[in-house]
């Protein structure tokens, strides 16, 4: 007897508009009629069914997925090797799309909470959504890096502007400094590495002196850090580097001056 065309639409997940439709282009048009002329459907007339919906779920015009069919000359086993094919390029398409929405998602997690307008308004072609990757590799789920994300979750567009407005200032300095042949163990360089650490401190995390050290070698060794930095002025990274290193000697020293100076009092003969 088959199947009713009401039936066919619930299996397929279509409606029986859908069905009508399909039968009056000539793409399926049911085997039979029962006595009262009602469509029926057989299990050949599902199969095909099948192998239209799946075409169309890949974008395929109903004219291509006719011609398709049709063919005398097609070979069911190529049908599914074409099958396989499409698959094997939409899984890579949607992994792609997958892809972009984490990305997208861990930008967002960040703080990153701009629209695309707002951050090329602020950041220019130094989207700071480059760097969410190498956090997150190094530092992800460790105490500094949740802490990280807490703070910045609250940053608006003004905050955003202000950090960029004194990482520019910053970095304006850092090249005039360069421009004079200032050392990276020079005092003005060192003040401006410490004040490159007071910046992180007071937008992002408590940055100790030897953090710092280990921030200043990724700035040399990962290639979008150095390539933010070299782009403030032409090997700057190296010398802030260098710089941020020396900065951290000056610091221990300093701490432990008065310590010394403790130890020689109580020394003393009384």
């Amino acid at each position: 007897m088959g199947y009713a065309v009401g039936r066919v639409a619930g299996f397929a997940g279509v409606t029986v508009r859908t069905l009508h439709h399909y039968d009056a282009i000539g793409l399926l048009s049911p085997s039979g009629r029962n006595a009262a002329g009602h469509r029926r459907y057989d299990d050949a007339d599902l199969d095909r069914l099948q192998q239209i919906l799946f075409y169309r779920e890949l974008g395929f015009p109903l004219e291509e997925v006719a011609v398709l069919l049709d063919d005398p000359a097609a070979d069911p086993q190529e049908h599914l090797r074409r099958q396989h094919r499409l698959l094997t390029a939409r899984i890579g398409e949607l992994q792609r799309m997958a892809a972009a929405v984490e990305h997208a998602m861990e930008a967002r997690r960040m703080g990153i909470n701009l629209t695309p307008e707002e951050k090329f308004e602020v950041f220019g072609d130094k989207d700071p959504e480059r760097y969410a990757e190498e956090s997150e590799r190094r530092w992800g789920g460790t105490h500094t890096h949740a802490a990280t994300q807490a703070r910045v979750a609250g940053y608006t567009k003004d905050d955003w502007q202000r950090m960029k407005d004194e990482i520019d200032a910053w970095g304006a300095a850092y090249g005039a400094l360069m421009d004079t042949g200032a050392a990276p163990d020079s005092t003005a360089a060192m003040d401006l590495a410490e004040a490159h650490r007071a910046h992180i401190t007071h937008w992002f995390f408590d940055c100790h002196p030897k953090i710092h050290q280990g921030l200043a070698e990724s700035y040399v060794s990962d290639e979008n850090y150095r390539a933010f930095y070299d782009s403030l002025h032409e090997g700057l990274a190296e010398h802030l580097r260098a710089a941020v290193h020396a900065n951290a000697r000056r610091l221990a020293q300093t701490s432990a001056e008065p310590r010394t100076s403790r130890t020689s009092e109580t020394s003393k003969p009384s």
